[in-house]
């Protein structure tokens, strides 16, 4: 058989977009996302156990512009891959394969991860102005 007659596999391109591909996207990426912002919990741990300058600098980075992003979106995937997680245990128990459950429970999740997300900030920033 030439090379040229072989069946292509099929590419994201071919597929439309469904719910059920972004969430299993999303979790895989929200894992990574938790690996690598465990770099900067460890940093912030040894730069407490390192001294009050050395906390100053983490304090002042965690403050800053790029700090606040990065720590806005290590809960976003904090709370994105919680709540998945949860979802994948209801599956696991047997439930919500139906394709009407699967999508409603992943815009669940994903709508769900936001507004948890909205909610630590507002305790975290209420917490802010009153300390």
């Amino acid at each position: 058989m030439p090379a040229t007659a072989r069946p292509l596999s099929p590419h994201l391109g071919v597929y439309r977009w469904q719910i059920q591909m972004v969430t299993s996207i999303l979790h895989r990426a929200t894992g990574i996302a938790l690996a690598a912002g465990t770099i900067l919990l460890v940093v912030a741990l040894l730069a407490l156990a390192s001294g009050p300058d050395a906390w100053a600098r983490v304090v002042a980075f965690c403050g800053s512009w790029i700090g606040m992003i990065l720590l806005l979106g290590w809960t976003w995937a904090l709370a994105y891959h919680l709540l998945n997680g949860i979802r994948h245990l209801v599956q696991d128990l047997g439930y919500g394969y139906a394709p009407a459950q699967f999508v409603r429970n992943g815009w669940i999740v994903t709508l769900g991860s936001l507004v948890l997300t909205g909610l630590v900030w507002a305790c975290v920033l209420a917490q802010r102005g009153g300390a």
